[in-house]
């Protein structure tokens, strides 16, 4: 007469199951992490960006209201000194001029990222 025996565990196929489902997890899931990547440096540079333009607004009207405060504005790559604390680190403006009293559209670079990321703020220039 035969005798059975209680085995245990899982069988081959059940086990190799497993392992596909954790690769097509893993192959949809790794490509959204790097896109996270991308829009965190997407949204650091839009803050960035944003204070500089914020900065360039205060400084215009702190020098409209009184010449001796503020500071002298008249390309884009001014903005990082007017913010508090200094220029950013990382962080790169193209210069381009701007006539007193206009505005003109300014451009921020986040260095060492690829793809490349940018953002624009609103210059204001004044003497």
């Amino acid at each position: 007469m035969k005798t059975l025996r209680n085995e245990k565990g899982f069988t081959l196929i059940e086990l190799v199951m497993v392992i596909v489902i954790l690769g097509i997890m893993a192959a949809v899931a790794i490509p959204q992490f790097t896109n996270l990547s991308n829009e965190a440096n997407q949204a650091a540079t839009n803050g960035v960006a944003g204070a500089m333009g914020s900065a360039m607004a205060t400084n215009f009207a702190a020098r409209t209201a009184n010449n001796a405060l503020g500071a002298a504005v008249d390309n884009c790559d001014d903005a990082e000194t007017l913010l508090l604390g200094g220029a950013m680190a990382g962080y790169t403006v193209t210069a381009g001029a701007i006539a007193p009293g206009a505005t003109a559209t300014c451009t921020v670079t986040k260095d060492g990222t690829a793809p490349a990321v940018t953002a624009t703020f609103m210059g204001v220039g004044i003497n």
